[in-house]
C-alpha cells in the first residue's frame, strides 16, 4: 500500500525558492502515516501512529522516539492521538535546564483533567501540578474550545481559543522555566473571530481571514506581553498563513488569493505583492501543516547524556585498568 504522507522542507529567500523531499528515520523503516506537530532550535516533533511521538533534527539525523501509552491507557475512550484529537500539546525548550519538553493536556476516564510533561533529558513523564487561570475555570481543559498545538516563543507555550470574540483575554501561556500558567489579552479591534498564532521577526503574531473574506488580519505584538504594541497588518489574500520575514522584513507565508493564486507569497507591510513562488510543493492542499524550521547542529539532551556516560564509564574502565597494574608493585614492597 503507498504511503501518501510527505514531508517537504522549502527553502525562500527574497529573489529564490527551492524544495525537497524529506524523510524521517522512522519512515525508512516502516512506513507509515505522520503528523508534523511543532518545532523548537532545529529539531521537529512527528506523531506517529498509532501512540508515538519522534523527536528529530533533520540536519544530524538524531531522533528520539516517545511513547504516550500511559496517556491511552488511562483516558478517556477513545484514547486521544496527540495532533489528531482535540488534547493540547505543545513542544518548547528550558534554558534554565538545557532541556526540551514536551506537553500534553489529557482526561482520564474519571473527567479528571492532567496536564504532563516528558524531558528528554531525564527521558521521562512527570504529571505537572501547575495552576490553570481561575477565571478561565474548566474552560482552559475543555479543550473542544482551543487550537490543540501550542507555540513555542520566548520561553513558553502558547495557545489561543477558536473564538477569541468570547475570550479575548484567553491566549493561555506556559513557561517551561517557571512551570505556570498566565494569559494575554487579543487587541480590542480584532474583527476576525477564529485565529491561530506565529511568530513573526521575534515577535508573537496573531492571523485570521478578516470578516469581509476578501483580506487576511496579521495582529503583531511589537513588545511581549505589552497590550498596547499590538499592531494590524493587512494582507490582501483570502487565506494567508504568515510563516517567517525575510531580510528586508517583509512577510513571507502560504495561503490562495480570491483570483485563484496559491502557493507561497511575500508581501510588504503595505499589503503589496512582491513575490508569487508557485512552482513548489505548496500546491498541497492550504489545509496541510506548515511549520518554520531552522537547521541546526545542536545534539538532543539524551546524546549529551549517552555520551557523558560513556565517557564516565572509559574512566572507570581506565581506573580499573590502572589499578590492575600497578596493585603487583604495591604487594611486591
Amino acid at each position: 500500500m503507498k504511503n501518501e504522507t510527505m514531508a517537504y522542507l522549502v527553502y525562500l529567500d527574497d529573489n529564490d525558492a527551492s524544495e525537497k523531499v524529506v524523510c524521517p528515520p522512522f519512515q525508512k523503516k516502516a512506513p507509515s502515516n505522520f503528523v508534523v506537530l511543532g518545532f523548537c532550535r532545529g529539531f521537529i516533533l512527528f506523531h506517529r501512529r498509532p501512540h508515538f511521538l519522534v523527536v528529530w533534527n533533520p540536519l544530524t539525523g538524531s531522533s528520539k522516539r516517545i511513547s504516550y501509552s500511559h496517556i491511552v491507557h488511562r483516558s478517556k475512550p477513545p484514547g486521544p492521538r496527540i495532533g489528531y484529537d482535540v488534547y493540547l500539546h505543545g513542544f518548547g525548550y528550558d534554558a534554565s535546564q538545557d532541556d526540551y519538553l514536551l506537553l500534553v493536556a489529557w482526561c482520564d476516564c474519571e473527567g479528571q483533567y492532567h496536564l504532563d510533561c516528558f524531558s528528554l533529558r531525564t527521558n521521562s513523564w512527570v504529571n505537572l501540578d501547575a495552576a490553570v487561570p481561575k477565571h478561565l475555570g474548566i474552560q482552559l481543559l475543555g479543550f473542544r474550545y482551543w487550537h490543540s498545538g501550542g507555540l513555542f516563543f520566548n520561553g513558553a507555550v502558547h495557545w489561543v481559543p477558536w473564538d477569541l470574540k468570547d475570550y479575548r483575554d484567553a491566549i493561555i501561556i506556559f513557561d517551561l522555566m517557571e512551570m505556570t500558567f498566565s494569559t494575554i489579552s487579543a487587541p480590542e479591534q480584532l474583527s476576525c473571530s477564529s485565529p491561530s498564532l506565529a511568530q513573526l521577526g521575534g515577535c508573537l503574531a496573531l492571523y485570521s481571514r478578516n470578516d469581509d473574506c476578501r483580506n487576511t488580519d496579521i495582529w503583531v505584538m511589537k513588545e511581549y506581553k505589552v497590550h498596547s504594541s499590538w499592531t494590524l497588518y493587512q494582507i490582501p489574500c483570502k487565506d494567508f498563513r504568515p510563516l517567517c520575514l525575510s531580510s528586508n522584513r517583509d512577510i513571507i507565508g502560504r495561503g490562495y488569493t480570491s483570483c485563484g493564486k496559491t502557493g507561497y507569497f511575500i508581501y510588504n507591510v503595505r499589503g503589496d505583492l512582491l513575490k508569487h513562488f508557485n512552482s513548489l510543493c505548496c500546491q498541497l492542499p492550504c489545509r496541510e501543516r506548515n511549520n518554520v524550521y531552522t537547521e541546526s547542529l545542536l545534539p538532543l539532551p539524551s546524546d549529551i547524556k549517552d555520551k557523558d556516560n560513556k565517557k564516565k564509564m572509559k574512566e572507570i574502565g581506565h581506573q580499573v585498568d590502572h589499578e590492575y597494574f600497578e596493585q603487583p608493585d604495591v604487594a611486591k614492597g
